[in-house]
């Protein structure tokens, strides 16, 4: 995954671009960093096939294939469509030390990425549903 420094973002717009273009929660999730209560946000339960893309750029971030039911309330994936879709950043908010996941285009905060998810990769990106716009196949 890209780091922050590697990479500049390909997708720019102001705060008041993005506030015009995105939901009140999607922009709260999205650009401010949040985080919507589990099982409320939408695609946590979605079971159709289709593409998960950024819901502030659209670029193509995880495939439905990939995902797993954590049991956590949030759409769970084992990897990205591509190792470059999404960067990581350390996270130090709440008392803990986590790995932050955001789009590697537009910056957009999709969730965090832990080492306990399923094979073959062991990972569990737990995004938030805010965060991504669903196209069913």
């Amino acid at each position: 995954m890209a780091s922050e420094s590697e990479r500049p973002l390909k997708v720019r717009k102001s705060d008041a671009e993005w506030q015009d273009i995105l939901t009140p929660e999607q922009y709260k999730v999205a650009r401010g960093h949040g985080t919507e209560r589990p099982f409320t946000g939408p695609n946590w339960d979605q079971k159709a096939t289709g593409l998960y893309r950024c819901v502030c750029c659209e670029k193509p971030l995880f495939r439905s294939e990939t995902k797993f039911e954590s049991g956590t309330g949030w759409p769970s994936f084992y990897e990205p469509v591509e190792r470059e879709a999404v960067s990581e950043h350390v996270d130090r908010s709440f008392m803990m030390t986590r790995t932050e996941v955001r789009c590697a285009d537009c910056d957009a905060h999709l969730g965090h990425v832990f080492e306990d998810g399923p094979r073959p990769t062991g990972l569990r990106y737990c995004m938030n549903g805010y965060a991504l716009q669903f196209d069913e196949d």
